[in-house]
């Protein structure tokens, strides 16, 4: 089981430092700034106070932001990690998704479900460069068939991630397309881009969104 979970509290900690340090430093050059506009003004014309006023107003609200958004990511990455924790279980299980399915050789159980308003359907299959390899024709009932990998010949096709969809319709004309499900088994969940995603058999990544059914 590999279960990646280092977005944690050290790396926020280290987040939180550099931030901190950074409004200091802003606030120090502001004050300088600030004294420096005060040693330099017209005697005779002086800056009014409510400009100063101003302007400590505007740093306050800045600074006050950049503490609010470095918040809201630690909390964010918080999250994350705890439903990292409870995508746990989802090792070793199957999943059901429209991610690329891995091929080896043997047989892929697909669950296809077909409209009903059309009046043929094809099962199209698709290799990882998205080029269609195999077409075949599915009956107007949903329910599971076994795609044994082959091509429009009948040769078997090379081992790989491959893609299906349905190509419905109607009066000779494509009236929609659709993926096709499968089952694979989570070998690994993590977090990608800020994201949490189950790693199926293949390598593929999915969202945690994506998948809408699992099985032992």
């Amino acid at each position: 089981m590999d279960i990646q979970t280092d977005l944690s509290t050290p790396q926020s900690g280290r987040t939180q430092t550099s931030t901190n340090s950074v409004i200091s430093s802003d606030f120090e050059t502001f004050l300088n700034l600030l004294t420096a506009q005060l040693q330099n003004q017209d005697p005779s014309d002086p800056v009014d106070s409510d400009d100063y006023a101003a302007q400590l107003a505007q740093f306050s609200s800045v600074e006050q932001q950049v503490l609010t958004n470095d918040l809201l990511t630690r909390l964010t990455q918080q999250s994350q990690v705890s439903g990292l924790g409870q995508m746990a279980g989802w090792v070793g299980m199957e999943a059901r998704t429209t991610a690329p399915a891995f091929f080896d050789g043997a047989p892929l159980t697909l669950l296809p479900e077909p409209i009903a308003r059309a009046d043929t359907r094809a099962l199209v299959v698709y290799d990882a460069r998205g080029t269609e390899v195999a077409r075949e024709s599915l009956p107007a009932e949903p329910g599971p068939i076994d795609w044994v990998g082959r091509d429009a010949s009948g040769a078997p096709l090379p081992a790989g991630a491959y893609t299906f969809r349905i190509e419905s319709q109607l009066d000779g004309q494509i009236v929609q397309r659709d993926p096709v499900a499968h089952y694979a088994r989570v070998t690994e969940v993590r977090v990608e881009d800020g994201a949490n995603v189950a790693i199926i058999s293949g390598g593929a990544a999915v969202p945690a969104g994506e998948i809408t059914a699992l099985r032992s």
